[in-house]
């Protein structure tokens, strides 16, 4: 969703613990983008060492209709809080990893692994650091779909406690908001597919680390794109999930 901003690199992920540059990459195939690695269930991700309590990190509710600062929570009323299994069965996945430690997190590089997350580099968006930071934030919260997988992990945010850092809105099968509240520590991956937007909240800053299979395109599409095959499959695949109970792989 972000664009490609100017960032110093670039290093290899096996010196990325020895430097202070803002920027990892790894040589990957662009031929084939779409990871058709396994879901997090397998044995890879079983042996890594994850840290519980996802849901501190990440929270999901509905949204309510009412216009005004995108950047509040926006929760109907009552509150409709939706589940890290419930957006597992829409394809987005998650994982609560060590942000404190990020460049040397076993974890993180079993998932890169195991998903095919060859490139990697950070993005900070705050006025200070992100060029045409007005438009950008209006582009980012403008309803899109991706043909690839989008992959984010927040490593830091403004440190106000009780506050998450940044909102990705994403469609359920009924058409209806989900937003999803990450804050540091917490990764997602978005389906190829699915639609969604972004914003900050108030904090109006966070820092994470955007991943790709083989390199990067930030190409948004925005809605009305159904004809695209990357939306077909995804809608293809919450039929399926609909019909044999299963979840969405995110690919």
């Amino acid at each position: 969703m972000w664009p490609d901003l100017s960032i110093s690199g670039p290093i290899s992920p096996s010196t990325a613990k020895d430097s202070h540059h803002h920027y990892f990459h790894a040589a990957g195939s662009t031929s084939d983008r779409r990871s058709t690695h396994p879901a997090p269930e397998s044995s890879v991700f079983r042996s890594a060492r994850y840290l519980e309590g996802k849901e501190e990190v990440i929270q999901a509710w509905y949204m309510d209709d009412i216009e005004g600062d995108q950047r509040l929570p926006h929760h109907r009323e009552p509150k409709q809080f939706v589940s890290i299994d419930r957006l597992s069965e829409l394809g987005v996945l998650s994982w609560r990893l060590n942000a404190d430690d990020y460049e040397n997190d076993e974890a993180l590089k079993k998932i890169r692994e195991a998903r095919g997350y060859s490139y990697l580099d950070i993005c900070e968006v705050c006025q200070e650091k992100l060029p045409n930071y007005e438009t950008k934030i209006k582009n980012f919260f403008e309803e899109h779909l991706h043909i690839d997988e989008e992959i984010r992990y927040c490593v830091e945010g403004s440190g106000r406690f009780f506050l998450f850092e940044g909102y990705f809105d994403v469609r359920d099968e009924n058409d209806q908001w989900i937003r999803v509240a990450v804050n540091k520590g917490g990764m997602i991956v978005l389906p190829a597919g699915i639609y969604h937007r972004f914003t900050l909240d108030t904090n109006n800053y966070i820092k994470t680390l955007r991943l790709f299979v083989g390199e990067p395109v930030w190409t948004p599409h925005n809605r009305p794109v159904d004809h695209l095959p990357a939306r077909k499959e995804y809608l293809d695949a919450l039929q399926k999930k609909t019909a044999g109970g299963q979840a969405v792989e995110a690919h």
